[in-house]
């Protein structure tokens, strides 16, 4: 298996096996992977002849010192997973320096208000920091297609729209949450919970597949209220919050409109371990 840690390198393997066949589909992520993360590789694999994963855990997207510390590092046991797809996936996992230049700093991005909904409102900076790798990585990588699961929406979104406004030739692919078995949604900060928590949150999507039900016969600021009322009595949750949003504007449902596609997002913690999750209501 192919391991890169210096971006020239990278960049010159990838020159020798180009040829104007060559289709190159990226999987960026922050490493600690899971069966999620696995799929979207499969599907990278399927749809180009070529496959670059990145494993970087980005310090400019932590607004949270103490979560960027604790972020699960894994490469040894990552590589081993890729294996099992394939061996002929070319690994990308950089040192800040190689990625920042010694300018570990973000860009500052305009995502036409998408960026200050959910994430964006409760991780300041968090956007910035997100788009700053991403376009950095496209530039580095310069893939035919990068794939993105959607457990992250409303990042997929913000992809989408640094893509279209900064015109960067990629095409952004979206695929399937994957959930273990209870339906949590597969996450590497699952890895911090311990096994009775990994159980308890099983009720994240427990309760959004509840209030999506109740979505049909009643208001967003009344199912809100219901969302809020159930975590209220759990004592080892935290809700951050809870929203239905029109999927194109992430804006917050007022009113219900049949022409719109809405959509459920969740944050909560988990003795002090965040957790998202989303699911289509329409």
């Amino acid at each position: 298996m192919r391991i890169f840690n210096k971006q020239s390198e990278l960049n010159a393997f990838l020159k020798s096996i180009s040829n104007d066949k060559t289709s190159i589909g990226f999987v960026p992520t922050m490493g600690a992977l899971h069966r999620g993360h696995l799929s979207l590789l499969e599907t990278a694999l399927e749809q180009n002849n070529t496959a670059v994963i990145s494993i970087f855990v980005n310090p400019t997207q932590f607004n949270n010192p103490e979560d960027l510390a604790k972020y699960p590092r894994t490469l040894d046991a990552d590589v081993e997973k890729i294996k099992t797809v394939s061996p002929e996936i070319i690994v990308y996992a950089p040192t800040v320096d190689d990625i920042y230049e010694g300018k570990t700093v973000s860009q500052h991005f305009d995502y036409d208000g998408i960026e200050n909904q959910m994430e964006g409102k409760f991780r300041p900076g968090h956007f910035d920091g997100v788009g700053t790798i991403v376009k950095r990585l496209f530039e580095i990588v310069k893939p035919t297609n990068a794939y993105f699961g959607e457990k992250d929406f409303q990042q997929l979104q913000i992809v989408k729209k640094l893509v279209s406004k900064y015109k960067i030739p990629v095409n952004i692919v979206g695929c399937p949450i994957y959930r273990e078995a209870n339906g949590l949604a597969m996450s590497s900060r699952n890895e911090r919970l311990s096994a009775e928590e990994r159980k308890e949150a099983a009720m994240i999507y427990q309760t959004i597949l509840e209030a999506k039900k109740k979505f049909g016969t009643k208001s967003a600021a009344e199912v809100t209220k219901w969302v809020e009322r159930t975590f209220a009595k759990q004592n080892q949750f935290e809700l951050e919050y809870f929203q239905i949003a029109d999927e194109a504007t992430l804006l917050p449902c007022i009113r219900k409109n049949k022409n719109k596609n809405y959509r459920i997002f969740i944050a909560v913690f988990v003795n002090k371990i965040r957790l998202i999750d989303t699911i289509s209501v329409n």
